[in-house]
């Protein structure tokens, strides 16, 4: 069974190199409200964009992937990438309407 990569290795490369506002990646829990919309990682796997655990305070910050990569429920990944994501807008306007309840 061939599981999905959390981030492809395209997108990694973006990841590493992208000096915009402009998301790559978005990242959601099928399970819960959690998403992360992510515009940059280090070699770490530590990235960085619009964070939003789904209880009302969206905020831009740092996650490891590494740990989202971690997180199953009853074996099955906890954290999906979204394959038809693609940004339209910039990670500030992203937090403003996250704040607003607005999900990408």
């Amino acid at each position: 069974e061939k599981k999905m990569k959390l981030i492809t290795k395209a997108q990694e490369e973006k990841l590493l190199t992208n000096k915009t506002d402009k998301p790559v990646v978005k990242l959601f829990d099928p399970y819960g409200q959690a998403y992360w919309v992510l515009t940059e990682i280090d070699e770490n796997g530590i990235a960085f964009g619009l964070c939003d655990l789904g209880l009302g305070f969206p905020e831009l910050g740092y996650v490891d992937v590494n740990e989202l990569k971690e997180l199953t429920l009853v074996n099955v990944p906890r954290v999906e990438r979204d394959a038809y994501f693609t940004a339209t807008k910039t990670l500030t306007e992203y937090l403003a309407e996250a704040k607003e309840g607005v999900r990408p």
